[in-house]
């Protein structure tokens, strides 16, 4: 934990056992060979209502914490409110329950299978669910199957396990005696730090601990190391059995595309390789991730592979739903996801979908998906849903209900991203999906990071199912489709540069576009001199944050106030023609710069409530965001900002052709500045982007003895800003590498967290990208379509 300087590692603690298994079971009358399962959520209340066909046949279940005038089935028995629940643990034959530190360390002790259920805005339970499954112990109930009652087939299997922790169990002896020789003055801990530097580790890890309700969760990034640090990617494209890489993929046979060249897919279909004919019998520990998507697959039928890069927000921003001009990088880093489609009735099922159609009468159209990287985040590694779920009678259920299903379970809404695709294109194209889908994701694109994780998995998710299903929908037009999906699904209020430069763009060119609504210009070349950077804050972002939604509605209501200024008495006639023709204003970044501050600026409120804006103008034109007439909303830095981006990116794009020297660097270094403070301006900064600027900054302009000046020259926060990513310029040359390496190192030892860099380009999903008005559809090289080779040496 590098938020603690000094850390003792201490044995489980466990309370001890006061009865043996045959005492409690012969205290409860139950037989030695009846199966038991303990139900036990802690000090929550057990008041759902529990029904007799949950259980297998011949089960009994012991229910803590159930209320006294609760009626509950023969099967179920009532625990006493003081029964010492370590005893009746160890006299029964499974768990079902949530995670938490005594339940985890007690079941490992006593050796109880444990059927666990997810806990929302939990930190400890990463490393608890990892204990469970690298000592066998533990098994995953969604918690739909929970509230349900689909329990047979998680009990059945549970029972199965065999527990294997040997390691002590006396930690509360362990603590005990070092805090008593702490208190006769004995040292446990190192004596060069002081006990201030101490106390202020623990304040600030307890402030990093802290969750706001509806963000995202991920194992905090203080207690993870940096992928540059380890050496690996956020979600693995290969995997290692026994310290050798796996089988290669020339198990499977190209049937359709290209690999162009690109490592990480070659590594993506080296790792499906490795897929084919796991053992899940192996006495080696596998993810649950790899277990899943091993028996996902049949693999003698056709997959339909796709890729889209994650994007480094070069200049335009927030002022892409403003219809601003873009600037927009693919990264290196890219999402993998593989599909296959098949008949209902011949779809490998995982037991607990099989177990459910069983339930339910029989086969019908099921969506299966895996996510590999979920060891990284605190979500789900997998996701089913009958299609049938989609379907409101004979249409498509709305958004506004796909919203709130995805949003039962946090740890599996991140399902939205990719299952919402399949919701659009049904809902937007018509497309009857009527045979069982399985999807497989694999992302490097890390999470939080402010560099699109999120359009990556949709734009590939879609091209991949697009590819299946023979969908011919122009790349322009499958952005826009993703857009839908994280506006109206996911309910995050992005704009489409993310989709169109993870759909459209094109490897070492900016992709320049215009946000009305999504009109590509070109693809500009960067210059041979030039060379872009990404660096991570280690700041968790998310554009379905609070801040920038805000940002968002102030943006519409600056652009509303502008329509309905009604000041033409002030004006001779031929202004009073623009005023009216600025009145019919459709996008923000429309108006200039100069007409903006000599009519319009000093009308515009630094602030506004909710309320009095209702009031006044009715609405702020915009489907996406709401405004909570209680709140408050700052809305002249969110007008201007658009306004003046739009500009500062038309400049900077110029300013790209210009002749090589100093003095072009200086300048578009100091328009991505004035772009930082802009942002901060709206409320979108954060301390560890204006540190990583500041550094910039201090590297940029010190005096040296060496000769040839600086060699960066700007950098300003990325994308939805509040955290995440900042994006760099500088020379394409040594001394500017070394410089962000120092940068990386001044960051660390200030902050204890050593940036991701993020370096280099590849291409879009489809990167036959064609300026506005082409009708050309997605090209044989945005997927590939790949089958098991023949000769391939795999076991059912």
């Amino acid at each position: 934990m590098p938020a603690f300087r000094d850390v003792i590692d201490v044995p489980l603690v466990v309370r001890r056992l006061h009865k043996s298994r045959s005492e409690v079971r012969k205290e409860l009358g139950i037989e030695d060979d009846v199966k038991v399962v303990i139900f036990n959520f802690g000090g929550q209340s057990a008041g759902w209502k529990l029904k007799k066909e949950w259980l297998p046949d011949g089960w009994l279940c012991l229910v803590c914490g159930a209320s006294e005038t609760q009626e509950l089935p023969p099967n179920f028995i009532k625990l006493a409110k003081d029964a010492y629940t370590p005893d009746l643990m160890a006299a029964s034959d499974c768990m079902l329950g949530k995670i938490g530190y005594g339940t985890v360390s007690e079941a490992l002790a006593y050796k109880l299978p444990f059927v666990f259920v997810r806990r929302d805005y939990f930190n400890e339970e990463p490393f608890l669910r990892n204990m469970l499954e690298h000592y066998q112990c533990g098994i995953e109930m969604i918690r739909r199957d929970l509230l349900t009652g689909h329990w047979k087939p998680y009990l059945r299997r549970v029972v199965t396990l065999q527990p294997c922790y040997d390691r002590p169990i006396n930690g509360g002896e362990v603590a005990a005696q070092i805090l008593q020789d702490t208190a006769v003055g004995k040292k446990h801990i190192s004596g060069k730090l002081s006990g201030a530097r101490r106390l202020r580790d623990a304040i600030v890890l307890g402030y990093q601990l802290q969750r706001s309700p509806g963000r995202d969760v991920a194992i905090p990034d203080w207690c993870s190391l940096s992928e540059k640090e380890i050496g690996v990617c956020p979600a693995p494209t290969c995997h290692e059995v026994n310290g050798r890489a796996e089988s290669s993929f020339e198990d499977f046979k190209i049937l359709h595309g290209d690999m162009q060249g690109l490592t990480d897919t070659m590594a993506f279909l080296t790792s499906l390789s490795g897929l084919v004919g796991n053992d899940q019998r192996s006495p080696e520990k596998q993810s649950r991730e790899r277990v899943a998507a091993s028996i996902l697959f049949d693999w003698e039928e056709e997959l339909y592979v796709a890729r889209a890069p994650g994007r480094l927000d070069v200049m335009g921003g927030i002022a892409d739903y403003s219809g601003s001009l873009v600037l927009q990088m693919p990264i290196r880093e890219a999402c993998h996801v593989a599909v296959q489609r098949s008949n209902p009735s011949k779809q490998k099922l995982w037991k607990h979908t099989q177990s459910r159609q069983l339930a339910n009468g029989g086969a019908v159209p099921l969506l299966q998906i895996v996510s590999f990287g979920s060891e990284l985040s605190n979500r789900a590694p997998t996701f089913d849903m009958d299609l049938s779920d989609f379907m409101d009678g004979d249409k498509p259920i709305s958004y506004d209900k796909a919203r709130e299903y995805f949003s039962q379970d946090p740890s599996q809404k991140w399902a939205a991203y990719v299952a919402g695709t399949i919701l659009v294109l049904m809902t937007e194209l018509g497309v009857d999906f009527i045979d069982s889908m399985s999807i497989l994701v694999s992302s490097s694109v890390p999470e939080g990071k402010g560099v699109s994780s999120s359009a990556s998995v949709e734009v590939a998710s879609m091209s991949a199912i697009a590819a299946a299903y023979s969908l011919n929908i122009t790349p322009r037009d499958l952005a826009i489709l993703c857009q839908k999906v994280e506006n109206h699904i996911v309910g995050a209020p992005c704009g489409v540069m993310d989709q169109m430069t993870s759909a459209c763009g094109e490897a070492n060119k900016l992709l320049a576009m215009v946000c009305q609504p999504a009109e590509v210009k070109e693809l500009v070349s960067i210059p041979a001199h030039i060379r872009f950077w990404g660096l991570d804050s280690g700041i968790r972002h998310s554009v379905g944050g609070t801040d920038y939604g805000s940002v968002r509605v102030g943006t519409y209501m600056g652009r509303k106030m502008i329509k309905c200024d009604t000041h033409t008495d002030e004006y001779e006639e031929h202004s009073v023609d623009l005023l009216k023709s600025e009145a019919s204003l459709q996008y923000l970044c429309n108006l200039p710069p100069h007409r903006y501050e000599a009519v319009y600026a000093r009308d515009i409120p630094e602030i506004i409530t909710g309320d009095a804006f209702l009031e006044k103008y009715g609405d702020h034109s915009d489907s996406i965001t709401i405004i909570d007439p209680k709140r408050s909303y700052s809305v002249k830095a969110p007008t201007r900002h658009p306004i003046y981006e739009n500009f500062r990116v038309e400049a900077f794009k110029a300013l790209l052709t210009a002749a090589k020297t100093d003095e072009q660097l200086s300048s578009l270094g100091e328009l991505m500045y004035q772009c930082h403070y802009s942002y901060n301006a709206c409320g979108l900064g954060s301390n560890g982007t204006d540190r990583l600027v500041n550094l910039v900054q201090e590297v940029q302009h010190r005096k040296t003895s060496q000769n040839g000046g600086p060699s960066l020259f700007g950098a300003k926060i990325t994308g939805g800003g509040s955290g995440g990513s900042v994006c760099v310029i500088g020379k394409n040359c040594l001394k500017s590498s070394e410089e962000i390496f120092e940068i990386q190192k001044r960051y660390k030892a200030a902050t204890g967290y050593l940036p991701v860099v993020f370096e280099g380009s590849s291409p879009g999903a489809d990167q036959a990208t064609q300026p506005s008005g082409s009708s050309c559809t997605c090209s044989d090289k945005t997927w590939l379509v790949i089958k098991q080779t023949a000769d391939a040496n795999w076991a059912l």
